[in-house]
């Protein structure tokens, strides 16, 4: 069972989760409407990872007898003027999470709550994937800069991104 501390804790995660999602939804939606097809691509896969990752939570939360409630997901910003902007907010975002995902783990190792722990432990994973994959783009879309054929090299890159079930969703299923 959790306690309340982590539960709450946990919950707000989940909405901040979702937030995420939302975020990268609007990113994907700014780039489409751009023309950039392919960073759209990356961005929806992204949205997807997010709300999968919101399941996670909210799964654990119900395995472990506590109760899961949403809260309204604040707005996010809807314009980002390159590729590059919109990978720097993201670096910008993951690192948030992360910081985040760590105090849920101070957390529960405060109060002696090993399988909390363990569940987080694929989360400070994923963190370290997701902060790498954002500073790559930013890398890239650095060396491009405004030459549009790199531009449009990378968008036909991103275009290939697909979605994969996270692990701990596909052993629950």
């Amino acid at each position: 069972m959790l306690s309340k501390t982590i539960e709450d804790a946990i919950n707000a995660q989940v909405n901040a989760e979702f937030w995420s999602a939302y975020l990268y939804l609007s990113m994907a939606q700014n780039f489409e409407a751009d023309g950039k097809s392919g960073i759209a691509n990356w961005f929806k896969v992204q949205f997807k990872e997010e709300q999968a990752h919101a399941e996670i939570f909210m799964n654990y939360i119900n395995q472990r007898g506590g109760r899961v409630i949403l809260q309204p997901i604040e707005a996010v910003e809807t314009e980002w003027a390159t590729p590059l902007d919109a990978f720097k907010a993201t670096l910008v975002h993951e690192q948030k999470v992360t910081a985040m995902i760590n105090n849920l783990y101070a957390m529960a190792e405060a109060e002696h709550d090993y399988a909390t722990r363990e569940m987080l432990n694929w989360f400070i994973s994923e963190q370290v994937e997701e902060e790498e994959s954002a500073q790559q783009l930013i890398d890239k879309f650095t060396l491009i800069g405004n030459d549009g054929m790199g531009i449009y090299m990378l968008d036909q890159e991103l275009a290939a991104r697909v979605y994969n079930v996270p692990s701990p969703l596909a052993t629950a299923e």
